[in-house]
């Protein structure tokens, strides 16, 4: 598993700017970033690749929300391993 910084998921999912990532999140269509320092967060690749294959197969932002709470719930599972 790895772990992409915002540059990365900016050029993964098409997003031109820092801002547009985070409205993304505040509308429940991204996972939240996992801090990886002090002052630095990013994103594992699963989710940005599962989140991608939604967009691509056509789901509704709906299905998309819903897919990421399953995400931010396997987040908790890995973590309790």
């Amino acid at each position: 598993m790895g772990i992409l910084r915002i540059e990365s998921v900016k050029g993964e999912q098409g997003h031109r700017s820092h801002a547009s990532v985070y409205n993304a999140i505040n509308d429940g269509l991204m996972t939240k970033p996992v801090k990886i320092g002090q002052r630095s967060v990013g994103w594992p690749d699963y989710e940005v690749a599962a989140i991608n294959a939604a967009r691509i197969a056509g789901q509704s932002e709906n299905e998309i929300r819903e897919l990421v709470k399953r995400l931010h719930a396997k987040r908790l599972e890995l973590a309790t391993v």
